[in-house]
Formats: C-alpha cells, structure tokens, sequence
C-alpha cells in the first residue's frame, strides 16, 4: 500500500492540479461544459501499477492510455480525478492534510483549491464569473 508522503513526492515530480475553462473565446473546440477541474499524474507504461495503486488508495478516478506521438516519448498511462465530489472530498483534503513541496505546486494547489471553492458557490454559471476563473487559472503552472 502506498504511503501519503510517497504519494506527496510522486506527485510532486509527476502530477498536476489544473482547471480547463471555457473563456468564450475558443469556438473551435467544442466543450459540454464550462470549466473542467482536474487532478492527475501521468506516467510511462512501465510504471501504471502505481496509478492503478493511487486509484486503490483513493478510491476514485480512473486510469487511461494516453499515446504519445511526439519524437523520443513513449505511450502513457494516466490516472485522473474528474469528479467535482471526489476532487472536493477526498483529493483535495488529502493535500491539505499531505501538502506538496514545491513552490510551483504549490501554487497551483493554492489557485486549484480557489476555483474549486468559486465552483461550489456557482461563480463560474455568469460570464462574469467564468472570465474571472479563467483569470485565476492563468495563474497556473
């Protein structure tokens, strides 16, 4: 079974808080939502046990295959916590209590945690309110 701090470190190195929102702009993609938050590490085929171990630990999110076709990358696997309830209950209280080290992730935990609170308080339903997240998610590694 993992451990908390090992989980700390590889997220660390490997992971990431981040946000997708929709500013209005962009109209060549097309999203059914408006913003989208996210909590998730990738890692090299080799080394997917240890998703499907965080998968386990937490007790949410799913693993996926992510191909690289980049020159001189190999093929992923990610694991990714999409669910507002999980990332609210579970992802974010664990790095709460486990708090990441470095200063980037930090930060970006810091805003993730803000556009997740805005969220629960509907900000993000008015165009104001989205361009303001959008704002803060710019802030973000």
């Amino acid at each position: 079974m993992l451990k908390a701090e090992y989980i700390t470190g590889l997220i660390d190195g490997e992971g990431s808080f981040t946000v997708y929102v929709n500013d209005g702009k962009n109209t060549e993609r097309k999203r059914r939502t408006r913003i989208e938050p996210k909590f998730y590490i990738k890692l090299v085929e080799e080394d997917k046990a240890i998703l499907y171990q965080l998968k386990q630990y937490f007790g949410c999110g799913n693993v996926y295959f992510q191909r690289d076709k980049r020159p001189n990358h190999k093929d992923c696997y990610r694991y990714e916590v999409t669910k507002r309830e999980d990332l609210q209950k579970i992802i974010i209280p664990f790095f709460k209590t486990n708090p990441v080290k470095f200063a980037t992730k930090q930060r970006d935990f810091k805003i993730f945690c803000e556009i997740m609170a805005a969220i629960n308080k509907n900000t993000h339903l008015t165009s104001s309110g989205l361009a303001q997240l959008y704002r803060l998610k710019q802030k973000m590694h």
